[in-house]
């Protein structure tokens, strides 16, 4: 349907110029009469695809320079695309040639980079003949037998070799899930039995078994195999002939996976030694990294950025001028250490700044779907005092699984009206969020078929799932029946065996107990690595909700995590020793694609840099110029005991989302979100220029500023050591000054474009 709705009828352009084309020959000059329809329509259209655009881009995690050329492309494409309509409309014929010309470059441009967002750089190459690397095709080394007989070992690096093969290359057509032509390659049983046209593999006789021959023939054979996706390489034919040659060993159970798989227990690594310089545990671990590494320490950052960086992610607000003037005069050797202690002590603050990171995370909204039908309840008053008082992590985890009546929102998921898709039931809603928030693991794949991204299951959601659940789930594959029941488990069983057949209630007990137990090390690695990305930019694993990819330390995350459960799973601890490590405090890295941070190649360097987020751009904004959001919008039963009169202004974080926030990366919490973009966008750029809100709050402020400050340099002053925590520069004073003029106007244009600056997006 997405393109048929949204790239189809923008192309009828192409058609239109063709049909103009051929319509100059007298004898083809009836072919005209269809270009107006076509253009009509290819206009709609692309106001359409510009709208689906706009909200694809600000969904999903695109940027770098690919996507804003789509997206300027795109828009351009729009106004070419109207402005034909228009001059066809009105018979300005050789303008309207002009136009249709102009609009088809837009087409194909904005389709090219279309594409390359969708498929890759390389989606026009990699079909074509030439595109051919000729890999290697020598084997691996660590299983070649030199004519003994393989090792144990050698037979599990080599049947590891395989499957991983087969799962890439074959899974999507011959596993659990779709057998053509009755054949599965997920298992040795059922490679050996062969398909619907009998043996495909011989063991020891390559030359007569069906698979080799089908994956050797030549592109464009009818019975070459694969038959989607790419070919095998000549290096993975030679590993699958010498694995039958070998005579297809398989061992026992192979319970070795072709995936990572992290550890779950808890491991407590040796410190590197201490030196002059680096005494606390993870700047050790980090000056080992480093020498491995052959990086060097950078001077740490001074105490403005230090001071306005630790407010921002302490509690998400700027520091006002007094307290920077303070600070920079303080003479304290350990200043820095007192600053934050002081700021994890505004329990308040803390909680509505750090509120944002967990409703996010744990899918909790003010309103939106299922609050109307009473399908959904939210855990707001729960989670606002858990964080206010520091609640131990292993008591906070316990009760949002194992619920009282206030804290039942998260685990008790959104019941959606009419008929759903099978994998977003409540009890699949409640086995996805507990696997994704608190294990670091996606279910999501496992929940609709067997998992072609890890060893998951779909019998394995489905029984975790029943956790939850009065009665057992029938399993549904792709929204299928299968006439198959699940049982009930936990998914890891190391931890602990569910009483299957007792009530929801105690189940429930059992799975949180099971869960918050010190040996699950995975629990504990999730939360320390989810706070270190939220304060560093980037986590020590990467993605956050993938805790089995490799992290760039291994030994600093076992020993935060283990350190975290020694010291009573104390959130604010743990956000101290970050907070004060020299590792904090290096100069923060940009990075130019986001695809970047995710990169198995990645190297830390320092913390990386990153814009604001929608609630502490909104905070910033009302502290230094003028609320956004006034106190009479501020969630009341967060603050019963206080009259909306008696707040400054509302925290972003309690308020309703709305399509300011939206625009400036709030999600929609219908689903876990655990990660934002910190990458400017096309929606952003149009909101802070033209939106409502934002626009409304600066005429207010403007107002106020101009009244309270008659002399030019002392606005522009004070408005700078609001904005940026310091003095405007020469240059910068001069500017402002001739923006200023005699109105409100000036003082708005000056707020506009200091909220603007890096200085105050940005966390440097």
């Amino acid at each position: 349907m997405h393109p048929m709705i949204v790239h189809f009828p923008v192309s009828l352009l192409c058609v239109a110029l063709l049909l103009e084309v051929l319509s100059w020959r007298k004898a083809w000059a009836g072919l005209r009469a269809g270009v107006p329809a076509l253009v009509f329509i290819s206009a709609i259209s692309a106001f359409v695809s510009v709208a689906f655009g706009l909200i694809l881009a600000n969904q999903e995690d695109y940027g770098g320079d690919t996507v804003q050329i789509h997206q300027w492309t795109g828009i351009a494409t729009l106004v070419f695309t109207l402005a034909t309509a228009w001059a066809l409309r009105t018979h300005r014929q050789r303008l309207y040639r002009g136009l249709l010309l102009v609009a088809v470059s837009g087409v194909i441009v904005a389709g090219h980079y279309g594409a390359m967002l969708t498929h890759g750089e390389s989606y026009l190459t990699e079909v074509l003949p030439f595109d051919d690397p000729s890999p290697s095709s020598e084997l691996p080394v660590s299983f070649i037998s030199n004519g003994q007989p393989l090792t144990g070992q050698q037979v599990e690096d080599l049947n590891l070799e395989v499957r991983s093969i087969l799962a890439h290359s074959c899974y999507s057509c011959h596993s659990a899930t779709k057998m053509k032509g009755e054949l599965r390659l997920d298992k040795r049983e059922f490679i050996m039995q062969g398909g619907e046209h009998g043996v495909v593999v011989v063991p020891g006789r390559p030359q007569e078994s069906e698979l080799i021959r089908r994956i050797s023939l030549p592109d464009g054979h009818k019975e070459a195999m694969p038959t989607k996706g790419k070919r095998l390489t000549e290096k993975e034919v030679a590993i699958l002939t010498y694995w039958v040659e070998q005579g297809a060993p398989w061992p026992d159970g192979a319970e070795r996976s072709i995936y990572r798989v992290a550890d779950l227990a808890p491991r407590l690594p040796e410190i590197p030694p201490a030196t002059a310089e680096f005494s606390q545990p993870i700047d050790r671990f980090v000056n080992a990294y480093f020498k491995q590494n052959s990086i060097s320490w950078k001077k740490s950052v001074d105490d403005r950025t230090y001071l306005r960086r630790v407010y921002l992610d302490v509690v998400g607000l700027l520091p006002e001028p007094k307290v920077v003037n303070a600070f920079l005069a303080d003479r304290r050797p350990d200043k820095r250490e007192q600053l934050v202690r002081e700021l994890l002590n505004r329990n308040d603050a803390y909680a509505q700044h750090w509120i944002t990171f967990w409703n996010d995370a744990l899918r909790n909204d003010y309103s939106g779907t299922g609050y109307i039908t009473g399908g959904r309840s939210d855990i707001t008053n729960w989670l606002y005092t858990s964080l206010k008082t520091n609640k131990p992590y292993n008591w906070f985890v316990r009760e949002l699984i194992s619920p009282a009546k206030e804290s039942e929102g998260f685990v008790k998921g959104i019941k959606w009206r009419g008929t759903i898709n099978s994998s977003q039931r409540t009890e699949m809603q409640a086995a996805q969020n507990v696997a994704q928030v608190f294990l670091g693991l996606n279910l999501k794949c496992a929940s609709c078929h067997d998992s072609f991204i890890s060893d998951w299951k779909l019998a394995d959601a489905y029984a975790f799932a029943n956790v939850f659940s009065d009665s057992l789930l029938e399993i549904n594959r792709c929204d299928k029946p299968t006439g198959k029941m699940a049982g009930r488990a936990i998914l890891f069983q190391e931890l602990g065996e569910i009483s299957v057949d007792a009530p929801i209630g105690q189940r429930l007990r059992e799975l949180a107990d099971f869960l918050v137990q010190p040996k699950d090390g995975r629990l504990y690695r999730t939360l320390v690595n989810r706070i270190w990305a939220q304060l560093m930019g980037r986590g020590l694993v990467e993605p956050v909700d993938a805790m089995d990819n490799l992290p760039w330390s291994q030994d600093l995350l076992d020993w935060l995590a283990y350190d975290f459960v020694q010291n009573n799973y104390d959130i604010k601890r743990l956000i101290y020793i970050i907070l004060t490590s020299k590792t904090y405090q290096l100069p923060s890295v940009g990075v130019q694609e986001p695809e970047l941070i995710a990169s198995p190649s990645y190297v830390f360097e320092g913390m990386t840099r990153r814009r604001l987020t929608a609630e502490q751009f909104a905070d910033a904004v009302s502290v230094a110029f003028a609320p956004i959001y006034p106190d009479s919008a501020v969630m009341y039963k967060l603050f019963p005991e206080r009259l909306p009169t008696e707040l400054a202004f509302a925290r972003a974080s309690l308020v309703k989302n709305d399509p300011f926030l939206t625009a400036l990366g709030r999600p929609n919490r219908e689903t876990v979100s655990t990660n934002r973009t910190s990458q400017a966008n096309l929606l952003q750029a149009l909101e802070l220029t033209n939106g409502i809100k934002f626009n409304e709050a600066l005429a207010a402020g403007s107002r106020i500023w101009k009244r309270r400050f008659s002399d030019q340099h002392a606005l522009i002053q004070n408005l700078y050591l609001q904005a940026l925590g310091r003095n405007p520069l020469p240059k910068e004073m001069d500017t402002a000054k001739r923006l200023l003029g005699p109105g409100e106007e000036g003082v708005q244009d000056l707020m506009w474009a200091l909220a603007l600056h890096p200085e105050f997006q940005l966390i440097y």
